[in-house]
């Protein structure tokens, strides 16, 4: 029997819906939110994801305000600009297309975003919330989108052993550390885990964020299984693909996000949600 496809676009539009109708209140309060987006150069992955980035958030009733670098930027007239949004009380949230060129400080300057407007939780403050569980700023949306998917379709977290593969600041690490507070039981796996396979078939829920196309086959999975696939890769024929081969997955698990259609709209999702959360605490602080 084939898995149980989870579509990402379901959990999104419920998340999409209750940001609009926090952005309408505040409108209605005098409030327009607005997010401010850094690009550097020209990747067509950045271009693609702002455009689409412009058209999700004008649904939810958020502003985009982009600013676009040359390549040639320098980690100074970055941070400088990302001063200049830290200070401005009109901006609610500021996102930074990464990577950036390699002359530049990307640590330095993703720690230059003031916790609170950092709604992709890049900055060092905003992670050592998610690692403490408490404190300033966001967590990274793609983690949190992982475990919306799970809250949406009523896979159950409390309890069930997790192996997460990958241990990046970006999904991994943030993802084991939320799913760990949800009281699951983690295995943080990476390329140096013994007997990778053995691992991933002894759990419950597989997430799989190592950023190489369909490295995941059949001898990863097993029958019962959840598959969060986080992999955004090129297929090498024009296309995407995920970390897990999908069509060999789908007959061995139980239950498996798609790529594309999955993880992705549920993370533009959570950044919207971010954002109208950063301007609610705005407005309540008398910052906005």
């Amino acid at each position: 029997m084939s898995a149980q496809v989870l579509l990402g676009k379901p959990a999104a539009d419920a998340i999409r819906a209750d940001v609009a109708r926090r952005t309408s209140l505040l409108a209605d309060a005098g409030k327009a939110v607005r997010l401010a987006t850094l690009r550097v150069g020209m990747r067509a992955e950045d271009v693609a994801y702002e455009s689409s980035l412009v058209r999700a958030s004008a649904t939810c009733g958020i502003e985009v305000v982009p600013q676009q670098f040359a390549t040639s930027v320098t980690t100074d007239e970055l941070a400088d600009a990302i001063e200049d949004i830290n200070d401005d009380v009109r901006i609610d949230g500021c996102l930074l297309f990464r990577p950036l060129p390699a002359h530049i400080d990307e640590v330095a300057v993703c720690n230059a975003i003031a916790p609170g407007k950092d709604v992709d939780g890049v900055g060092a403050a905003s992670l050592a919330g998610v690692f403490a569980g408490y404190g300033a700023g966001f967590a990274p949306a793609t983690a949190e989108a992982c475990v919306e998917m799970l809250d949406f379709y009523d896979v159950p977290i409390e309890g069930a052993h997790v192996a997460v593969v990958g241990r990046s600041l970006v999904i991994g690490r943030p993802v084991a550390m939320m799913l760990l507070a949800r009281n699951a039981t983690v295995t943080l796996c990476h390329s140096k885990t013994a007997d990778l396979p053995a691992v991933t078939r002894s759990a419950d829920i597989l997430v799989a964020a190592i950023g190489r196309a369909r490295f995941f086959d059949g001898a990863f999975i097993r029958e019962g299984q959840t598959v969060l696939d986080v992999g955004i890769n090129d297929d090498g024929a024009g296309g995407l693909a995920g970390d897990v081969d999908f069509d060999a997955a789908i007959e061995a698990c139980a239950r498996i996000t798609p790529v594309p259609r999955g993880i992705g709209s549920v993370s533009t999702a959570v950044l919207l949600r971010h954002v109208v959360t950063a301007a609610e605490a705005h407005v309540a602080g008398g910052t906005a």
